[in-house]
């Protein structure tokens, strides 16, 4: 896998604005947002995409998705929020690290995109 942006924030090469870490994640703020919370949390771990995940990275998954609930409460998302992983190319992916779109404090419509 190249170095990606996210590898450099996780290096703190390059600042963001950091919500939550822990050994094995990091969350920060989109710089695009795309709802008024818009956090991604990724994995320390560099996995370029969900495609590329393997059966031992089963512990890693789930802990992500657990940041992502204790993100959500710390920003106070109670009325609900939505969690979207982007996968390839033709699935929007842009960084080619994994990462976990956590979007909340406003009403989302359906279908996405």
């Amino acid at each position: 896998m190249t170095d990606t942006i996210f590898g450099k924030i996780i290096r703190r090469e390059i600042p963001a604005d950091i919500v939550y870490e822990d050994e094995f994640a990091l969350a920060f703020r989109d710089v695009t947002p795309q709802a008024p919370v818009h956090i991604l949390v990724i994995p320390k771990q560099p996995i370029a995409m969900l495609e590329q995940v393997e059966d031992g990275d089963r512990q890693l998954l789930g802990h992500l998705l657990l940041t992502v609930k204790k993100v959500a409460a710390q920003e106070n998302l109670a009325k609900g929020y939505r969690v979207v992983v982007n996968n390839g190319e033709h699935g929007g992916q842009t960084v080619f690290h994994l990462h976990l779109h956590l979007l909340g404090d406003r009403q989302l419509g359906w279908p996405p995109g």
